[in-house]
């Protein structure tokens, strides 16, 4: 039979990764991520799966953020009952993630209950914390450059992808056809994380284009920070960061310790205002196969934050009135507790709001970056007069220069590449980058295509 391959998410948007290949006899799902930002997107996730998940005999994730891996719950609860196959840091980090992706949902559906801010009555969240707790039950932890065999013609190679822990692109070998998953692409001499892992050959190619259209600023992201937050607390003020607790968080450490350790900044209170930042922070210094620091590099910077762990201390931060850095999740300020300190920051023109990373379009972050005078939380609108700044240079994707670097470690050209997980215009502009330099022949999906293999 025919193989044959669906773009459930991903497709003309960055979030929702889900990708399905089937052929007739066996269905394989890669990634399963939650879709955010837009409102028409975010409803997707209350839609049924486009397959009844119950025929999904296999999930195979890149990596643990959540808009790869979000839906995972809900797909157990509504049938999945095979196995989810990642990377060891991956699987730890998915204990983390999907436990407080439904922790934030119960309460984001108890607050809007309570407070009648929701259209629906009652609001219910898309998944509960058990339905995380029994998706967590199915995953199997694979070794990076191992070939696993997973039976009836299907083995699949897990590569180092940079990005975050544990991530990793996909080398999938069905019944003699090979078909690659880059997941999301890291950068390329990153003081953190490692390169991304050169790939030499395949049949046909799915590749993410988040900066497929742009560069990233090649200023030092220390001098960026020093100046941002020296100005910032020179005239009493506290820098907000919203930061991915994953990835972004522990590189923001290690950045902000080497300032303290030069002397570029002093007596500036660190707080990390996140559970899941905490834990995954930890597991830094866990997991040294999986990044570039040695072990004593990630406990000094592990420990210039002071760790706020439960709601009082986080709650008291808002009326401290001391110059500070804090840093919380989540990092497009769509969920978690960095909506409190935006409410209680954002307004004071001393302050700071500084953003680390890609900005979805109709997120909060995205708002705020491209200068919205005030952003709706919690069902008011948040005037917005503090300075906001992102700094790309510390995404954690490559751009669209280095996704051509990791594609000239092919050998051959793909018969075909699909370029997903960007927003149209910087998938367009990969796929004519693409073809005019590579000469590979190129599309870009739409939402729910179906493409058939040879």
């Amino acid at each position: 039979m025919s193989l044959s391959l669906s773009f459930f998410g991903a497709a003309g948007t960055v979030t929702g990764s889900r990708y399905l290949l089937d052929d007739g006899n066996r269905r394989v799902l890669v990634d399963c991520g939650l879709f955010q930002g837009h409102k028409e997107l975010r409803e997707r996730n209350w839609e049924p799966f486009p397959v009844d998940p119950s025929t999904i005999d296999t999930v195979l994730l890149t990596h643990a953020h959540i808009d790869h891996s979000g839906y995972l719950p809900a797909l157990v609860r509504d049938g999945f009952s095979g196995r989810i196959y990642c990377s060891h840091a991956s699987m730890e980090l998915c204990q983390i993630l999907l436990k407080d992706s439904a922790f934030l949902q119960e309460k984001d559906a108890a607050n809007a209950n309570r407070h009648g801010f929701s259209k629906h009555s009652p609001a219910k969240p898309l998944y509960t914390l058990k339905d995380a707790e029994a998706a967590l039950t199915h995953f199997t932890p694979v070794l990076f450059r191992h070939r696993k065999d997973l039976g009836g013609g299907l083995a699949i190679t897990l590569r180092h992808a940079g990005h975050i822990l544990g991530a990793a692109t996909i080398d999938c070998e069905w019944n003699g056809t090979r078909i690659v998953f880059s997941g999301d692409l890291g950068r390329f001499g990153d003081e953190v994380m490692l390169d991304p892992e050169m790939v030499e050959a395949a049949d046909y190619l799915v590749v993410e284009s988040t900066y497929g259209d742009r560069r990233h600023d090649p200023a030092s992201p220390q001098d960026a920070l020093a100046e941002i937050i020296n100005r910032t607390t020179a005239r009493g003020g506290t820098v907000v960061i919203p930061a991915f607790a994953v990835g972004r968080v522990q590189a923001l450490l290690y950045h902000l310790e080497r300032l303290f350790a030069s002397g570029r900044l002093a007596n500036v209170p660190v707080f990390l205002d996140s559970p899941m930042a905490v834990n995954a922070s930890e597991l830094l210094c866990t997991r040294l196969e999986d990044h570039r620091l040695p072990a004593n590099a990630c406990t000094r910077a592990c420990d210039i934050a002071h760790y706020v762990r439960d709601v009082e201390e986080s709650k008291a931060l808002t009326h401290n009135p001391v110059p500070k850095i804090i840093i919380s999740a989540s990092g497009m300020a769509t969920g978690g507790r960095v909506l409190h300190h935006l409410k209680r920051y954002a307004p004071e023109r001393r302050n700071a709001v500084l953003f680390a990373g890609y900005q979805a379009a109709g997120t909060r972050g995205a708002a705020m970056v491209a200068g919205a005078e005030s952003v709706k939380i919690h069902g008011e609108y948040v005037p917005v007069r503090a300075e906001v700044h992102n700094l790309s240079m510390l995404s954690a994707h490559a751009d669209v220069d280095e996704i051509l670097k990791w594609l000239g470690g092919f050998k051959s050209a793909p018969q075909r590449t699909f370029i997903s997980h960007g927003e149209p215009e910087a998938s367009q502009a990969l796929r004519e980058r693409i073809e005019s330099e590579l000469g590979w022949t190129c599309s870009v999906p739409k939402h729910l295509e179906r493409v058939v293999l040879a």
